[in-house]
């Protein structure tokens, strides 16, 4: 019985992790509100943010020299930023101070890429410092920033539609943290990124449709908290490796996916999604992992599927999926790996049989397979078996009646696309014109918006996260517009695409609170420092698909 006990458990696992948005508990939901308050407080009415942003100065130091404007914009960018920090216990931060901003811990400089030939913050790179604070709008005066690597930590909030500002941003990586909101406007503002990481945080909303039209060459949107469904703009999309899993997102898959050029890796695992595959999936012969586990898809696996030829992981498992495996996918070239338990399959070709191919992992389990072990019982397989979905009847497959037009665009597909506004609460209906109005009770007025917030006791930070995705290398930017150099690069490169979804983060280790004013970083065994590594000139360096911060596979 393990091996359907263990299928059993690994569809439940699935629906943990599509529920739960991330495993970061370092913060608990009273600290940050206090974050986000604090960072909250920065803003204006309008949602300006307070204070000055034209990189004057105004309440500077006259005695600070600085090598170049620039500098000192980037000076006060970082002392807003520290001001931000709620916690940092290994005092990553304790050498911002002074002038020299070259000179301060994760902030990296090198000559601008404008002709100007001055010396400007180029990166940061703040990866697993386990430093809890909100992002100012003042880290907009980066506007040399091309490379920003904050995974692994707290940050709370928030990005900053300043952000908009750094034009040149190449690599962006702000994955397993608390962030919330909408799908960050500012990414959208970036003409030059490649690498988009945003994943393990509390995104929530839809997917603009714009992300999918700029030239990326990763994008990593999972376990946060969007809806809506995949943008049909999808197909647009110049990316060689995109993660929508674990979020609940809804509808069909669009149609236009099979027009992706270099889409070597999709993970959808873990939506909402539904209905039968499109045909068009199997136009994607580039593709080597498709993970489309546990999203609700039923019917029968699309002969088209027999067209993908590089793909060596193919997941279907944990959906409601009926019909017979077809030997043609069995026998796919480059196959190394192949589950579609924990459906309602009757049927199998003698290929696909786990025996017949040493060469190739095949789960078949917790499916209605006659003669095969660990399967459903029949009470179980006959309300899906008797019933099967007819998919030249099914709008996600192209019948049925006209898909909605988020799924399918009739539009030119050229043509500019727009994000729907955010959802807006309506506000409440006028009262009735004969109603007499009620008695006037009003409560006293709230604190004025810039009152400071209660003082709120230093909570002990938790030990860093033990598990969390090393930095990722990008490749070059275009010749025409390439990042400047920056002289600290992230870990080398995670070579093998990520494993399977069945093994679960590792626990969050709580650790007694530090000293006040001095905090010491933790023994060595709870979160080893991290060696220091040189960056060769011009980012050139490669990134592949990475882990996860915290769980295997996405």
């Amino acid at each position: 019985m393990a091996p359907f006990i263990a299928n059993s458990l690994g569809c439940l696992l699935l629906l943990f992790l599509a529920s739960s948005s991330t495993f970061s508990d370092a913060l608990t939901d009273l600290e940050v509100q206090y974050i986000a308050h604090r960072q909250l407080l920065t803003f204006d009415q309008s949602g300006k943010e307070v204070g000055d942003q034209t990189g004057g100065g105004g309440g500077l130091d006259p005695n600070l020299k600085f090598e170049n404007p620039r500098l000192k914009n980037a000076y006060i960018a970082l002392q807003a930023w520290k001001k931000g920090i709620y916690s940092d216990p290994f005092n990553f931060t304790a050498n911002w101070v002074g002038p020299d901003v070259c000179k301060y811990s994760g902030v990296f400089c090198a000559p601008a890429q404008d002709g100007s030939k001055l010396n400007v913050v180029a990166g940061i790179d703040l990866n697993h410092q386990d430093i809890a604070g909100y992002l100012p709008q003042e880290l907009g005066l980066l506007t040399d920033l091309a490379l920003f690597h904050l995974n692994s930590n707290r940050f709370c909030g928030i990005i900053p539609m300043s952000f908009c500002n750094m034009s040149i941003m190449f690599e962006f990586d702000v994955s397993n943290n608390r962030l919330v909101g909408s799908f960050p406007q500012a990414v959208l503002c970036w003409k030059e990124a490649k690498f988009v990481d945003i994943r393990f945080n509390n995104f929530e909303g839809c997917i603009p449709p714009e992300i999918f039209t700029r030239p990326l060459d990763a994008l990593f949107l999972n376990n946060n908290r969007f809806s809506c469904s995949i943008p049909p703009t999808l197909g647009r999309s110049t990316v060689s490796v995109v993660t929508m899993a674990f979020n609940n997102i809804s509808g069909c898959i669009p149609h236009s996916i099979g027009a992706m050029p270099n889409v070597q890796e999709i993970m959808l695992a873990g939506n909402s999604l539904g209905g039968c595959f499109p045909s068009e999936i199997g136009n994607l012969r580039n593709v080597t992992v498709l993970d489309v586990s546990g999203s609700g898809f039923v019917g029968p696996i699309p002969s088209s599927f027999a067209q993908l030829k590089s793909v060596e992981r193919l997941d279907i498992s944990c959906n409601r999926m009926t019909g017979s495996i077809p030997e043609e996918i069995c026998k796919l070239p480059a196959l190394k790996n192949f589950t579609f338990a924990s459906n309602f399959f009757t049927g199998v070709a003698p290929a696909c049989n786990p025996q017949s191919r040493k060469d190739v992992v095949i789960d078949d389990g917790n499916n209605c397979l006659a003669g095969r072990p660990m399967q459903k019982p029949a009470k179980d397989c006959d309300p899906a078996v008797t019933k099967p979905v007819d998919c030249s009847k099914d709008v996600c497959s192209g019948g049925g009646s006209p898909p909605k037009k988020a799924e399918s665009p009739t539009e030119d597909p050229h043509a500019p696309v727009h994000s729907p506004p955010p959802p807006v609460q309506s506000p409440p209906p006028p009262a009735p014109v004969h109603s007499p109005p009620p008695p006037v009770l009003s409560p006293p007025p709230p604190a004025p918006v810039h009152s400071p917030p209660p003082p709120v006791q230093s909570p002990p930070p938790p030990a860093p996260v033990h598990s969390p995705p090393p930095p990722v290398h990008s490749p070059p930017p275009p010749v025409h517009s390439p990042p400047p150099p920056v002289h600290s690069p992230p870990p080398p490169p995670v070579q093998s695409p990520p494993p399977p979804v069945h093994s679960p983060p590792p626990p969050v280790v709580q650790k007694p609170p530090p000293k006040p004013e001095q905090s010491t970083p933790p023994p060595a065994k709870s979160s080893p420092p991290q060696p220091d590594v040189v960056l060769p000139p011009n980012l050139g360096y490669q990134y592949s698909s990475p882990p996860p911060p915290m769980f295997p596979g996405y």
